[in-house]
């Protein structure tokens, strides 16, 4: 039987590349999605022409980072948004940083 060696330095690249997370969140493209995919429906919900009131109301629904999550996935299914899995990430992060503030790893 034929033994198979691996140099030391490529298990130790291949170690460190499959730690590395698979995508990391781009706060700036979820602004720009959420100007471009999201203000102007929230804006007309709000009853106010103000995207910004549907998540600073005190009876908001999104009380935890899953639920977060859940909804922009909600909305872009729903609407037919064609945000891919990352955009959809970037787009919480944003939503997160901007008006939540919720500690993701709680």
């Amino acid at each position: 039987m034929k033994k198979i060696s691996c140099p030391p330095g490529l298990f130790v690249a291949i170690s460190l590349f499959l730690s590395l997370p698979a995508h990391a969140e781009d706060i700036l493209n979820g602004k720009t999605l959420h100007q471009a995919k999201c203000v102007q429906c929230h804006a007309e919900k709000s009853g106010l022409g103000n995207a910004d009131m549907i998540y600073l109301r005190t009876d908001r629904k999104v009380k935890d980072f899953a639920k977060l999550k859940s909804m922009v996935s909600m909305c872009n299914t729903e609407l037919r948004l064609d945000l891919f899995p990352e955009d959809e990430a970037d787009l919480v992060a944003h939503l997160n940083q901007s008006f939540y503030k919720i500690n993701p790893h709680k």
